[in-house]
């Protein structure tokens, strides 16, 4: 198997104490070294102890995930990193607000459209819509090709939100 076609895409988790600069320096980590983060959400999971969980999306070789792994570990803030990827079955999510500019025909397939996905209509006026979405990422790119065939879309996306499958925990 060539380098090229052993990259994989790759979802790391990662508890680290919820504490100024401590993204920075996640972030610092992988353009630093050059390595692409595809998806990147973090927030606060537990108040009383100050910690939060990094999701991390990111696509190399086996040998740089490693890499990356072994660095994100050596981090001082970082108390755990688990590649959910490598872990077993897991559960990967993202949600986006898409904003659909449309008259006439369109406006109604685009409310057709949000119906089959799910799409929730959280805006509306005489000619836009802004649909909420929650679903893989693959889900949300389907849904967005479908709504820029029918008009003038806006897209703000949240990054991947994960968590491995069963009773194991970060």
């Amino acid at each position: 198997m060539t380098q090229e076609t052993n990259i994989r895409r790759h979802t790391i988790s990662v508890l680290v104490d919820n504490e100024p600069g401590v993204l920075a320096r996640v972030i610092g980590l992988f353009s630093g070294r050059g390595y692409n983060i595809e998806s990147l959400t973090v927030a606060e999971i537990d108040a009383s102890d100050s910690l939060s969980r990094i999701t991390i999306v990111t696509s190399g070789t086996p040998m740089i995930i490693e890499q990356i792994k072994v660095q994100l570990e050596r981090l001082v803030p970082v108390h755990k990193v688990k590649d959910l990827t490598l872990e077993g079955p897991f559960i990967e999510r993202e949600m986006a607000l898409v904003k659909v500019v449309a008259n006439g025909e369109k406006r109604v397939e685009s409310l057709r459209i949000g119906d089959v996905f799910k799409a929730r209509v959280v805006d509306a006026t005489i000619s836009s819509f802004v649909f909420e979405i929650t679903g893989t990422a693959d889900d949300l790119d389907r849904f967005i090709d479908l709504m820029q065939q029918l008009g003038e879309v806006d897209i703000s996306r949240t990054g991947a939100a994960a968590l491995s499958r069963g009773t194991s925990t970060l």
